[in-house]
């Protein structure tokens, strides 16, 4: 049963109310390469993996710590385990969201994707959250994101996608945290809209018999306003969007149609930064990105 104290309340009416959106920070091991890579830094800057996520996390921490990352337009931000295990300016990483930024902290916690099986890819089995969810809690952590994807219009798959995110829901309320629930659909496949139908009608039968709140974290859909239902459901904290693939542009102008979704892009957050800018040139392509992705979101 999920029991707030006075930050975790404080947090929820930031995540309800407040005027802006989620940023991604969670990049893994798998996606941390292409990431790094993005901003400028290549493979042969670093020769183990200890070296990629120290380069990976000094870039967090400059965003973390620029000017206008904060809760005026930043509601919160995913981060990666070892991302929470962390310090950023001297703090524990989720602590300085909070207190120095007013950022309300969220947990990446899914090891990755089983083999495709009717036209879906589950989560692997996570054992490990018997631990790391309580240690989640006392860094701070208010809630968590957990990612599924759906390759198709495959009824059957996109019900097994739904029941095992609302499952491994219910684990991390129980652990007095709020979970993301993120069931991506591919922008690239043909049937996407079909998929779309079917998986409204199966999170809101889902959502039906929650007791507590949980969140949502969608692809942008190819009908304005097909996921209005969730949003409006009273078991859904808030419904975000993930960019998907798509770059930016495209992803403020298709959430600039969704009324009350509002962003949780990685891809389209990061996009234009470099390692080689300097301090004042990388806040100010930060400070712009955020504005469009800000005003996209409460629109």
């Amino acid at each position: 049963m999920l029991d707030m104290n006075s930050t975790q309340a404080e947090m929820a009416n930031q995540v309800r109310s407040g005027q802006g959106f989620i940023a991604a920070l969670d990049q893994s091991g798998g996606s941390t390469p292409k990431a790094l890579a993005l901003y400028g830094v290549t493979e042969d800057a670093y020769t183990s993996e200890d070296e990629m996520f120290d380069l990976i996390h000094g870039m967090r921490a400059r965003i973390i710590q620029a000017p206008e990352f904060n809760g005026d337009k930043v509601v919160g931000a995913i981060l990666f385990e070892m991302t929470m295990d962390r310090q950023v300016a001297g703090k524990p990483t989720a602590q300085a969201l909070w207190d120095d930024n007013g950022v309300v902290p969220f947990l990446k916690i899914d090891k990755g994707l089983e083999d495709a099986r009717n036209d879906v890819k589950l989560m692997k089995p996570m054992p490990h959250l018997s631990d790391l969810l309580p240690r989640a809690r006392a860094n701070g952590i208010f809630g968590t994101k957990m990612r599924s994807v759906i390759d198709g219009a495959n009824r059957e798959g996109i019900a097994a996608i739904v029941d095992q995110q609302f499952e491994f829901g219910r684990e991390v309320l129980a652990h007095g945290l709020v979970p993301i629930i993120e069931p991506e659909i591919t922008i690239s496949i043909a049937d996407k809209a079909e998929a779309e139908a079917i998986l409204l009608e199966q999170t809101l039968a889902a959502l039906d018999k929650m007791d507590e709140e949980v969140m949502l974290k969608l692809t942008l859909p190819e009908t304005a306003g097909h996921y209005q239902p969730l949003v409006d459901h009273p078991k859904a904290m808030k419904v975000v969007a993930l960019s998907g693939g798509y770059d930016r542009t495209e992803a403020n102008a298709r959430l600039k149609d969704n009324s009350g979704i509002i962003a949780s892009f990685s891809r389209a957050l990061t996009e234009g930064l470099s390692a080689k800018q300097s301090d004042a040139a990388f806040n100010a392509s930060l400070a712009e990105t955020i504005a469009e992705i800000h005003a996209a979101s409460i629109t």
